[in-house]
């Protein structure tokens, strides 16, 4: 039995749920997603537009692992849609900075010339300080691979600790050459 999967997913009163085939559409305040969920393998019950639950037809080892998955993207989507997701992304380094020019993310990382990042539908960045930018948005899934993309322009460095970092990211510091 799946842990994660028992629980039921309590649905808030802003947020819509509705099934159209195999496609489950939740829409909330800060945005809508369609989540794509195999009817052939698990049962899906939503109980007066309040709770929803996920169960399996058949328990075998397969479907043990997709039970918590699909549970945990339903419950990521309805939370999504009523509070949002952010992650905040600290510069790290002399002369590092960001800036929002209009539609893209303009970053001066130390390189010779300045990055421009385009920021996609559904997610917003504000750079709070120049060095602090805030990522937010609906959808879990993309605001963290937008902020793993930030980091790979500039990876931390192992001595100084430079680069760009998560909020209360742990660097590993390695010691320097000894004379």
């Amino acid at each position: 039995m799946s842990k994660i999967g028992k629980i039921n997913i309590t649905i808030p009163e802003k947020v819509k749920v509705a099934i159209a085939g195999n496609i489950l559409n939740i829409e909330g305040p800060l945005g809508k997603k369609s989540l794509n969920i195999d009817l052939e393998v698990f049962n899906l019950d939503i109980k007066d537009g309040k709770e929803i639950s996920i169960k399996p037809k058949k328990i075998d080892q397969n479907t043990k692992r997709l039970w918590g998955m699909n549970r945990s993207l339903i419950n990521n989507a309805v939370i999504g849609s009523i509070k949002g997701y952010e992650k905040i992304l600290e510069l790290v380094g002399v002369g590092y900075r960001a800036s929002i020019k209009g539609n893209q993310l303009n970053l001066q990382l130390g390189y010779s010339h300045d990055i421009n990042f385009d920021i996609p539908d559904g997610i917003k960045i504000a750079v709070e300080k120049q060095t602090t930018l805030k990522i937010s948005g609906f959808d879990k899934q993309l605001v963290g691979s937008i902020a793993s993309k930030i980091k790979t322009l500039r990876k931390i460095e192992p001595y100084k600790g430079k680069g760009i970092r998560e909020k209360g990211q742990y660097v590993l510091k390695k010691e320097g050459k000894k004379k």
